[in-house]
């Protein structure tokens, strides 16, 4: 496990002219209106978690190949998902499925703490590298299966899942504090992306929001 902490940017940017305009007219002008997550699209270099051949395509609306087989998700759909779950600087959140470290760092921003969980040992120590380098300190980076969520004792605000599995998992919404919100792809030939709102007496409301695409997921 390591802990890296909310970045302050002081690295070199030199590509904030694409990033506003991808939030402005990708993600903005499409119905997200989170003034949270509209500022950490703003903030976070896309371009930082894509290989270095694949740089000039970092603000399109689209999926990103990365190592391992997995894929880095269109922006619209990362701020969709993160919108989704109405997060709260006061709240902590589970992510399953770090891959690039390019939603763990929306995450992040609108968060107060993070735990991530990433089945590819190269892909989290990748990941904690970008991320060491933007300088977070709010990320608990773990690697193993994502259904087996680490520290069985703790409840999260909202659970964020990156990949598919093939069925529901009860296991993460039995994570889930009252009033908590998780947003899930599942399926295999057909994937559906998941609301699910857990009140206050504990009992859990799913909904079937629109069709996605994602990795399966792994474990």
């Amino acid at each position: 496990m390591s802990l890296f902490s909310k970045s302050k940017m002081n690295h070199r940017d030199n590509r904030g002219v694409e990033r506003r305009a991808m939030v402005r007219e990708q993600i903005a002008q499409r119905g997200i209106a989170d003034k949270a997550v509209l500022a950490a699209m703003r903030k976070i270099p896309r371009h930082q978690f894509v290989a270095p051949a694949l740089i000039e395509e970092a603000y399109r609306d689209s999926p990103l190949p990365i190592e391992c087989g997995q894929t880095i998700s269109q922006p619209y759909l990362v701020a969709t998902m993160s919108e989704l779950l109405r997060p709260q600087k006061s709240q902590t959140v589970l992510e399953v499925g770090t891959g690039s470290g390019y939603q763990t760092a929306i995450l992040a921003e609108t968060f107060d703490k993070v735990v991530t969980v990433e089945y590819f040992s190269e892909l989290s120590q990748s990941a904690q590298a970008v991320l060491q380098k933007l300088g977070y300190d709010n990320i608990s980076f773990h690697v193993g299966d994502g259904l087996v969520v680490p520290d069985d004792q703790l409840r999260y605000d909202a659970i964020i899942v990156t990949a598919a599995p093939a069925q529901f998992p009860e296991s993460l919404s039995d994570r889930l504090k009252e009033n908590g919100r998780m947003v899930i792809p599942v399926g295999t030939t057909r994937q559906d992306l998941y609301l699910v709102k857990k009140d206050h007496a504990n009992q859990t409301d799913t909904k079937n929001l629109f069709e996605v695409r994602f990795v399966p997921l792994l474990g």
